[in-house]
């Protein structure tokens, strides 16, 4: 009775302890850190222990590994995704997370890209593909005609902002996505209306607000410019700007346009060709694109940058007052030695 009573104390001594060894390799905290798990698309067997071996994020990953086995799932078979994993979460929460695929969804953002293939990149660097395939597929002649839109003019269908979405979002779907977002930016605040009135369609709409955009820094000035440039499409001039030109020239370190760079030929020259350029030089703010929309109805047709580093610029109804200021900032360019 002794020896039955000796093994049945030993028994209950080993169930607790092992009971007790279950429980904290189950609640315990194992995650150190809050995290950023991205999982890609065929990660591969073991793709978490290389995670943790380069970023130590999992303080005990054998133990996670005997919960995985105890909760019948299996690392390697995790949906592809992006997880913000949080500090402190034991390892069945952790588990549990993974086995939902409940992704976090992250903050895409983009603006300031001046081509397709800029915004490729730039959207890639943020989600699970590649530009090479983003591109690839938004410049594809299916995209195209959804959309109704040509290789020069596709980066209309894209309106800078901050969105929502999925890491392993697919192209498809993601461009489907930004799309309706931008039929929502062209739905408010009668863009609509003031489009029609303006007698253009979004892509010449927004193609006019790339070259404001890159005319002036200056928010309550370009309404001013877009006047200019509807002046002279209303009167046939030739644009004649800047912005245009060197995206033509393709040097956009240039910060003195000159007389060679005038003779480029190229559709985008507007020194040379009349009219709007075939799309977009730049990806236009929303406030470009409402300056353009709500353009300042005045008799200007020229204009040129002040003589400062004010960003601002001296508007002019005649070619005799517009030499005027181009010498004047001319002189400031050569004092300032500025010369390509």
């Amino acid at each position: 009775m002794k020896k039955l009573g000796f093994v049945f104390i030993l028994l209950l001594i080993i169930g607790s302890c092992i009971s007790y060894f279950l429980y904290q390799a189950i609640s315990s905290e194992n995650i150190t850190k809050s995290y950023a798990l991205y999982i890609p698309n065929n990660a591969g067997n073991n793709w978490l222990a290389k995670q943790n071996e380069s970023d130590n994020f999992i303080k005990d990953f054998s133990s996670l590994q005997l919960v995985a086995r105890l909760m019948k799932f299996d690392l390697n078979n995790a949906k592809n995704g992006y997880y913000k994993i949080e500090k402190g979460l034991n390892n069945r929460a952790f588990i549990q997370q993974l086995r939902s695929g409940r992704q976090t969804p992250i903050k895409l953002i983009y603006n300031n890209v001046r081509t397709i293939e800029d915004l490729a990149g730039n959207i890639a660097e943020q989600m699970e593909f590649d530009s090479i395939t983003f591109l690839n597929y938004i410049l594809s002649d299916s995209t195209l005609i959804k959309y109704n839109k040509t290789p020069e003019n596709m980066l209309s269908l894209f309106t800078p902002n901050t969105y929502e979405v999925y890491w392993n979002t697919s192209p498809e779907k993601l461009t489907q996505k930004l799309a309706k977002e931008t039929e929502k930016f062209w739905n408010k605040k009668d863009r609509i209306a003031l489009l029609k009135k303006l007698e253009m369609t979004r892509e010449e709409a927004y193609t006019l607000a790339s070259i404001v955009e890159k005319e002036t820094l200056v928010n309550e000035e370009k309404p001013t410019v877009a006047g200019v440039y509807i002046n002279r499409l209303k009167r046939g001039i030739l644009l004649q700007a800047d912005p245009t030109v060197v995206f033509a020239v393709g040097d956009f370190t240039i910060r003195r346009v000159l007389n060679k760079h005038l003779e480029t030929d190229n559709l985008y020259n507007t020194y040379m060709y009349p009219g709007l350029p075939p799309g977009p030089i730049y990806m236009p703010s929303s406030s470009s694109i409402d300056a353009v929309l709500n353009y300042e109805n005045h008799n200007f047709l020229y204009f040129c940058a002040k003589p400062d580093n004010s960003g601002r610029h001296a508007f002019a109804k005649n070619l005799i007052g517009h030499n005027e200021n181009a010498k004047r900032y001319q002189r400031w360019l050569n004092k300032q030695r500025i010369m390509k």
